[in-house]
């Protein structure tokens, strides 16, 4: 299969169920949002050795917010409630809390009593009994007494089962194309509303399988795809590729992580350099959500 002159294995992308929130974070200004929601998503980029993985989605002007100031949209992920609970209270409790002019809402409503999580209503403790609250309809907010007034933080936030793990697998003939093609890919899935890139940049260089040699390790390096390897391994990489970066996504939906591949992908496809794209999968032992790049192409 080719894609604006680029090679487009038949195979398909991997993913898995995994439970997500959204957080609005708001402040005095778009650059006070922006640096408690790019700290508190800090080191959140895989599950394998973090406590979720969470991104920013998308800035949110004063008429989307529930307090009429400049916002951001977090999406954050883990494998179950308690653990997504548990990250957030910490994350929002350091990141958050701690940042001046913040609030911080919950962004999924709807959700049924036994779906919700607790950080508002574990973080108004904080306030050594100086805390109060106020009920607005079904949603209860904590205001906690801080240096420069009132850090406002809704008691509870809702969760849906998401997926996690859709990715595109980019090979091409350096890794200055590589990345470059990378990067379009990023830019066009941030178009996508209802999911994040959780790596770096929403590019990684360290791909990963299951498993490792090492009893102890989770997942390790992904040797069929690193070029330094070729001769060694039984590589998937023929010699005029010398480079792989691999886009992983996270999202509240199917259909979400669905179109986040497919705009990435044609993005990427368009960037001169770029000769080959496939996805990671075992062969459907992973998860039930199975993306083929066939369908994408469309």
């Amino acid at each position: 299969m080719l894609l604006d002159g680029v090679e487009i294995i038949d195979t398909f992308a991997e993913a898995f169920p995994i439970t997500g929130t959204r957080l609005i974070i708001t402040a005095s200004t778009r650059k006070w949002a922006w640096t408690a929601a790019t700290v508190m998503t800090g080191n959140a980029t895989s599950v394998i050795a973090c406590d979720c993985e969470a991104g920013i989605e998308r800035f949110l002007p004063e008429s989307e917010t529930p307090d009429g100031r400049p916002g951001v949209s977090v999406l954050a992920f883990a494998f179950s409630r308690d653990a997504l609970a548990k990250a957030l209270v910490h994350r929002v409790g350091q990141s958050v809390l701690t940042c001046p002019t913040t609030a911080c809402f919950n962004g999924i409503s709807g959700c049924a009593p036994d779906r919700q999580i607790s950080v508002g209503g574990q973080l108004r403790f904080f306030g050594d009994t100086w805390q109060s609250s106020k009920k607005l309809g079904d949603r209860r907010f904590w205001r906690v007494p801080v240096m420069d007034g009132e850090f406002v933080c809704e008691e509870k936030l809702g969760t849906v089962k998401g997926v996690a793990g859709g990715n595109l697998l980019l090979l091409a003939s350096d890794p200055a194309a590589g990345l470059a093609a990378a990067e379009w890919a990023t830019r066009a899935i941030r178009k996508v509303p209802d999911c994040i890139l959780p790596f770096p940049g929403g590019v990684v260089r360290s791909g990963s399988k299951v498993g490792s040699k090492y009893k102890t390790l989770k997942a390790s390096t992904n040797e069929a795809y690193c070029p330094t390897l070729r001769g060694v391994v039984d590589s998937e990489l023929p010699p005029e590729i010398t480079a792989v970066y691999e886009i992983v996504i996270d999202g509240l939906t199917e259909s979400a992580v669905a179109a986040a591949m497919r705009a990435g992908l044609h993005a990427a496809c368009r960037h001169p350099g770029l000769l080959r794209v496939t996805a990671g999968n075992y062969g459907g032992k992973l998860g039930p959500f199975h993306f083929s790049l066939r369908d994408l192409l469309t």
